[in-house]
């Protein structure tokens, strides 16, 4: 049954543990766990000054969500965007994005980001299920203890340690996915899951754990026109649209696209493209392992060694959408953990395998078939043709279309098959699509306790160094300075926290201080005040002030890519010098083609003197080279227990202030040096003649957003257990509006809701949860659009074995198979049905 464990006998367990195999009994309520995130040291959760969320075994064992991953979604204030079955992105307070480099990812306090991406691959790298003993979640800005990455909060997943866990534990899960689906069948999903570990003495103790997951992805293919009014001057909409480019369509987005002079009037006409279920392998893999050796040095200090690799297929979503294909991240961590002493040092690797680009593919596909020049031709030939044998204006276009296309490569065909194994080997995106990506991050930290020596107060000190190291592959990133050798990017910093308590230690007040440096920023400091009062016994409230910042990733910092002539640039003076001072605003030029358009087809204004008189639409750039983001938080929390433990409640507010957001801006330079000042619009009127960059660069804006989470659970008749939580996150004002501000891209509500008892009757349990968010607007450089709001149900039930050491769980995520998205772009999610088999020695 369900209990709850008092301060003092929890500490004694965990005396025991450290001594013996020792598995404690899962709790009613999370009011006694010991959290070391929050705060670099251990505290217990209820007088954490800071927001905190946590999942313990036992919560996880009872989601009805098919991974503890996916049960991240229904924690307060955690908002999960969705770029493939194998690629859940979670964040929290706003500002988020489909990589979202602004929230960290730990493990046994290493981050496991790939260093290329900039963030985690979701868990595919991550520990298995069966090695979880805890997931905690802090909302908000962390920089002041964590440094880099944490500007909108972390997750953390704090594994069983392997004195404390022994023996064998197994995981089968068994599901089925696209149940009614218009794009394909149903399709099996496995995960089989081992971990064993033994202590082989007091001192010597190891575990290894092993999984493989396989499946097949949720589809992307939205068909919204993401350039619907690009022949509205000449009434031509909707399906008649030459120039139309749907979500999950590449190969017509803006830099396939030409303004051809038809008979008189100006069409914008593009490249076909194909639909990514079209040419895309949605076949998912993951294959990880990690393997740990621990040593006890004495009573006090323990030693380990891990090493923890993961190997994925799936598909991944930035800029573009990208095909994962043997895609490998692994991980090298040393440690020390003492009492008063926390070191580690880790070195991290990724390789991009044989992985592509889907967009690239769909572009070059177009091309390798017909060239743009011969393409456009075809087209043009073909429309003058049809229009001289009195065919209507848009069905001119579908003919000049289809007749331009013949002999286009079609999927299924070995002639297509030949092109793509071609094209995805290619490592330019200008001609091909391959990703060929390989990095390494290093980094070393340490903390100490100075407690003992202070007496009067708590005072904690640490420091850390990174070093990223990037292979130039000569498409996604060059070296400027030295051709043929490594990038490096490094940063280092320290941090100091004093805690005391005052009245009576009624009231706990934090203060910490962290300076960072990076070789081409000025150093920056960061503070975090934080306080927590006792109310009354098991009624706290906290308050906090904290400011963070953000160092621009490796992508943002260096990246150089050829991609379908837009050349993606880092916005570091080495890599964009001569850029920024000489170029002109897309938006601008796409405003100033457009009325230049309208005045030739609707006034018969020639051509010349429409681009005359519509030059001053032109904007020259005035952003400047990259800087790192800043925010600033206020905080206020309460959290209590009360009715014997029975009834938790957790509620926060926030407001926060962010300047300095690092974004992209499109901008295109005239090819040609020199050209007179009365020469630039004709320049700017044929893509031809201009070169095109997308360039990393800050908004200049503040922003401004706000928002509330509550959270509560109460536990009743016979164990049955009602909990709720609602977040708000709201997007208050900016002072300027650039255009160039960090989409907000996060619902203003979620809502999440569930019953539960693991105990109906004997070793029988079941939960249900139903989550809801209201509609929002997500923009990106892929797509901007609503996303609808939607609901989904999850429940499952499950039946403990004890004396086979078995639990067996039958559940399903959605599974009124309400068919969503969380993003523009990205895939559609569907129902998932599932059973899972868990065996632990230790089960009881």
């Amino acid at each position: 049954m369900l209990r709850s464990v008092g301060n003092q006998e929890i500490e004694q367990n965990i005396t025991e543990r450290s001594n013996r195999t020792y598995y404690l009994q899962p709790q009613s309520l999370l009011t006694n766990e010991v959290v070391i995130t929050a705060s670099r040291v251990t505290e217990k959760s209820l007088e954490s000054p800071i927001t905190i969320e946590q999942l313990d075994q036992c919560a996880i064992r009872q989601t009805p969500a098919p991974t503890f991953f996916d049960a991240l979604e229904s924690t307060k204030g955690v908002q999960m965007t969705t770029a493939s079955l194998g690629f859940k992105v979670p964040n929290t307070r706003g500002f988020t994005n489909s990589t979202n480099v602004r929230f960290l990812q730990l493990v046994d306090g290493a981050d496991n980001q790939a260093p290329v991406i900039g963030a985690s691959v979701a868990n595919a790298a991550g520990p298995t299920e069966l090695d979880i003993e805890r997931v905690e979640v802090i909302p908000g800005t962390a920089s002041a203890l964590y440094g880099m990455n944490s500007l909108n909060g972390l997750v953390h997943f704090i594994t069983k340690n392997p004195f404390e866990y022994q023996g064998l534990s197994v995981y089968q899960r068994t599901g089925i996915n696209h149940v009614n689906d218009a794009q394909t069948s149903a399709h099996l999903l496995t995960e089989s899951a081992v971990r064993y570990s033994k202590a082989l003495n007091n001192r010597l103790a190891f575990k290894v754990n092993v999984s493989y997951l396989q499946g097949y992805d949720w589809f992307a293919h939205q068909t919204t026109d993401l350039n619907p009014n690009a022949n509205a001057s000449v009434q031509l909409l909707g399906a008649d649209n030459p120039a139309l480019d749907p979500v999950s369509s590449y190969g017509n987005e803006s830099s396939n696209r030409r303004t051809l002079t038809l008979n008189g009037k100006n069409y914008v006409v593009a490249r076909t493209g194909y639909y990514e279920k079209d040419i895309t392998d949605y076949t998912l893999q993951n294959l990880k392992a990690d393997v740990a050796l621990h040593y006890r040095l004495t009573t006090q200090l323990e030693a380990l060694y891990s090493y923890r690799t993961g190997e994925m297929d799936n598909v991944y979503q930035r800029t573009n959408r990208f095909k994962l294909d043997d895609y490998t991240v692994d991980q090298h961590v040393v440690q020390l953990q003492g009492k008063a002493l926390q070191w580690k040092a880790y070195l991290t690797r990724e390789l991009s395998g044989n992985s592509y680009n889907i967009r690239s593919l769909a572009e070059n596909l177009d091309k390798h078939f017909k060239t743009d020049e011969v393409w456009f031709r075809d087209y043009r030939t073909n429309f003058e043709n049809s229009q001289q044998n009195g065919l209507g204006v848009a069905e001119s276009h579908h003919l000049a279309r289809s007749l331009a296309d013949q002999g286009r490569y079609q999927p299924g065909t070995s002639r297509y098959d030949s092109a793509v194994n071609q094209i995805i080997k290619i490592n330019n995106w200008d001609v091909g699509a391959a990703l060929r990506t390989k990095a390494t991050l290093l980094h070393t930290e340490g903390q100490y306790d100075l407690s003992d020596q202070l007496k009067f107060a708590r005072l904690l000190v640490g420091g850390d160094f990174r070093l990223y190291s990037v292979f130039p592959d000569g498409n996604y990133f060059i070296n400027p300075r030295e051709a043929g050798h490594n990038l490096l990017y490094r940063k280092g910093g320290g941090f100091v926290q004093l805690s005391r308590k005052f009245l009576r230690e009624r009231l706990q007040v934090n203060a910490t201080l962290r300076y960072d440096q990076n070789e081409y920023f000025k150093g920056i400091f960061n503070s975090r005040f934080s306080s927590v009062y006792t109310l009354t016994e098991n009624h706290f409230l906290r308050l906090s002030y904290q400011n963070g910042y953000r160092f621009p990733s490796l992508f943002e910092a260096f990246s150089n890519v050829n991609s379908g002539g837009v050349k993606r640039v880092g916005g570091l003076p080495v890599m964009s010098a001569g850029i920024f001072e000489d170029s002109y605003i897309r938006t601008s030029i796409d405003a100033f083609s457009a009325a230049v358009n309208q005045q030739v087809n609707q006034q018969q204004v020639s051509l010349p003197e429409a681009i005359r008189q519509n030059a001053g639409l032109l904007k020259k750039s005035n952003y400047d080279y990259i800087q790192p983001e800043r925010i600033n938080s206020w905080e206020v929390g309460y959290k209590s227990v009360s009715r014997n433990n029975r009834l938790f409640l957790d509620a926060d507010f926030y407001f926060n202030s962010y300047r300095n957001f690092i974004a992209q801006v499109e901008v295109n330079q005239i090819a040609k040096r020199g050209v007179p000042t009365d020469s630039v619009p004709f320049y700017l009127y044929d893509k031809q003649k201009q070169d095109r960059y997308r360039l990393w660069t800050n908004s200049t804006s503040t922003v401004f957003n706000y928002g509330s989470s509550v959270g509560i659970r109460f536990q009743f008749y016979k164990n049955y257990s009602l909990a709720g939580n609602g977040s708000l996150a709201k997007l208050y004002r900016k002072t300027l509006n650039d255009g160039l501000e960090e989409a907000f891209n996060t619902p203003t509500w979620i809502t999440n809701l569930s019953l539960g008892n693991s105990q109906i009757f004997k070793n029988f349990g079941f939960n249900i949860a139903w989550h809801w968010q209201n509609s929002f607007l997500w923009q990106s450089s892929l797509g901007t659009g609503t996303v609808p709001a939607y609901h989904t149900l999850d429940a499952q039930v499950s039946l403990k074995i004890p004396e086979s050491k078995l639990l067996v769980k039958v559940g399903g995520s959605n599974v009124l198979n309400h068919q969503y998205y969380q993003m523009v772009a990205g895939p559609t999610i569907g129902a998932m049905y599932y059973v899972t088999l868990l065996f632990d020695e230790f089960l009881r």
